[in-house]
């Protein structure tokens, strides 16, 4: 028997985070180290999948199958297509430098303070959540996907709630540092609470919908469905399709998140340490919009062609929306959440577009946005925590002061906004193409986000970087050599795959082949005038 690579992939953060709550209370120190250690072995797990997984083979690979709940057909079933092996990479690639960045964020408080914040707690919640996202991605058993869904939400709300940022505006207008702890506590519960509850809501809704696929499918074998829909030994009434659709789309919708279930966003990370809110948004919301891929469109490909216009007006609405907001904030996590808002809206209309170059976009936006994002929100959390302010107007000349953290933090912006050279660039590119080819106006009304883009990160930049060096920032410290380690090779990662994308576009191409086979759609043939 082969070795399970796709079990150990999950297993081992999981007793890594055993491991680390287990730690004694007066070992802070060693319990960082055991946490980081676990996360650095299952990037090389990661980095085993990688090699081992072949684009030109089967469409899922590295399989395994085991019988779990068998009075009802649940199984314990694996699988990794080159789309789910891209974003388990980056999960894996992210979490240390996320444990890295966070060495401090769970430290406990200055004596005297009402709260104690457990370390070995903290990064045991972030291990958790690393193995159930990496099993989410390797899940080919539709109920073993649910389950993982909603288990991811137990250790990110104890982490939104439990685990907050010390540079806290409710801090400035409390009578006393109890009465700012206690109003910063109810602000993190309100942001656990609403993302809890958002989430569970589409959670519920997808449960309805995954006992439907049973009733009519007799399995929950992700393959053996697609299978007996493509060859029509399964036919699936319309209307139930659609009903069927729309149960599994409303929670990867809120998960992703696409306008208007996207409120919760913009509390969770704004509360968030910069490192939990990293794996928000570069790791976790990308199970919704890799959800839709692998489930939407290769179980409901009727009906995810019946709902594409809707979809793609919400997408774009997302991405104006998103960047409009985020234009008139005054708080940075808060501006780069709505931010993210909108780079969401291009990944969602890059896999609506149906075509191979708008889907193979939207892959390597799920890649590309988590590896930008991760750079511009944790220089960020380095320079709040130096400030102890998440207020744009309460810096000013930092570059004239930190001018190594004040350059990564431009490079972390201008991929933000996809600039040419950066990472993200070939991917909005992609989208933009895919989409333009089929639907060409929404495509030009979302290229209004680029200029958006642009506007917003330009802003805060000049803003907080540049002009007179404000008093409060002027002993600002630049990076740390721990800190340099966390963003040097992320930059790298962006300007490496800015310049040459093939690596991650020749794993990912054939799966979007596979899924566009799956919803019958071909790309619309250039209208070239014949010559004369």
């Amino acid at each position: 028997m082969s070795f399970p690579l796709l079990t150990a992939t999950a297993v081992l953060p999981a007793a890594g985070a055993i491991a680390t709550a287990a730690v004694p209370a007066a070992r802070r120190t060693a319990a960082k180290w055991v946490a980081l250690l676990v996360s650095l072995g299952t990037l090389a797990l990661a980095v085993a999948v990688l090699i081992r997984f072949d684009p030109g083979g089967d469409r899922y690979q590295l399989t395994e199958s085991h019988a779990w709940i068998a009075e009802f057909g649940v199984r314990y079933e694996l699988g990794v297509d080159g789309i789910a092996v891209a974003l388990l990479a980056l999960t894996a690639l992210l979490v240390p430098f996320v444990i890295l960045a966070g060495w401090h964020d769970a430290d406990p408080l200055e004596s005297g303070s009402r709260r104690w914040r457990p370390t070995q707690g903290y990064f045991a919640l972030i291990l958790a959540l690393e193995a159930m996202v990496i099993l989410s991605f390797e899940a080919t058993d539709v109920f073993l996907f649910y389950i993982l869904f909603e288990a991811m939400l137990i250790p990110l709300y104890f982490l939104i709630g439990g685990f907050g940022d010390r540079a806290h505006g409710a801090f400035r207008t409390a009578a006393s540092k109890d009465e700012g702890e206690r109003a910063a506590a109810a602000q993190r519960s309100y942001a656990a609470v609403k993302f809890l509850l958002y989430n569970l809501a589409g959670g519920l809704i997808m449960l309805a919908a995954v006992i439907g696929l049973y009733v009519v499918a007799g399995n929950f074998s992700l393959g053996e469905i697609a299978e007996a829909r493509a060859n029509g030994s399964l036919s699936i009434a319309t209307s139930t399709e659609r009903w069927l659709f729309l149960g599994f789309f409303f929670a990867f919708a809120v998960k992703a998140p696409l306008w208007p279930l996207h409120t919760w966003l913009p509390n969770a990370m704004g509360e968030s340490t910069a490192p939990v809110a990293v794996l928000i948004t570069a790791v976790v919301d990308k199970v919704g919009t890799f959800a839709m891929l692998r489930y939407c469109l290769q179980l409901f490909p009727e009906a995810s062609k019946w709902a594409t216009p809707v979809i793609l007006v919400l997408a774009v609405i997302g991405i104006i929306y998103g960047a409009l907001l985020a234009v008139g904030q005054r708080d940075i996590k808060r501006l780069i959440a709505y931010a993210s808002i909108s780079h969401f809206g291009f990944i969602i209309m890059g896999i609506f577009a149906m075509t191979s170059q708008g889907q193979s976009g939207a892959t390597l936006y799920m890649v590309n946005h988590g590896l930008s994002t991760a750079v511009l929100m944790l220089i960020a959390g380095f320079l709040i925590s130096r400030r102890g302010s998440r207020l744009i107007a309460d810096y000013g000349g930092v570059q004239k002061v930190a001018p190594v953290l004040a350059g990564t933090f431009l490079i972390g912006g201008l991929a933000t906004l996809s600039l040419p050279g950066l990472a993200p660039f070939v991917s909005e590119f992609l989208v933009l193409v895919g989409t333009f080819t089929r639907y060409p106006a929404i495509g030009v009304v979302a290229t209004f986000g680029i200029v958006l883009a642009a506007l917003y990160t330009l802003v805060l930049y000049q803003r907080t970087m540049t002009g007179p060096v404000k008093p409060e920032v002027a002993a600002l410290p630049d990076l740390r050599v721990r800190e340099l380690l966390v963003v040097a090779p992320l930059v790298a990662l962006l300007i490496f795959l800015g310049v040459y994308p093939k690596p991650v576009a020749d794993i990912v191409d054939p799966a979007v082949r596979q899924t566009m086979s799956d919803v019958h759609k071909q790309d619309p043939r250039p209208e070239v005038e014949a010559a004369k």
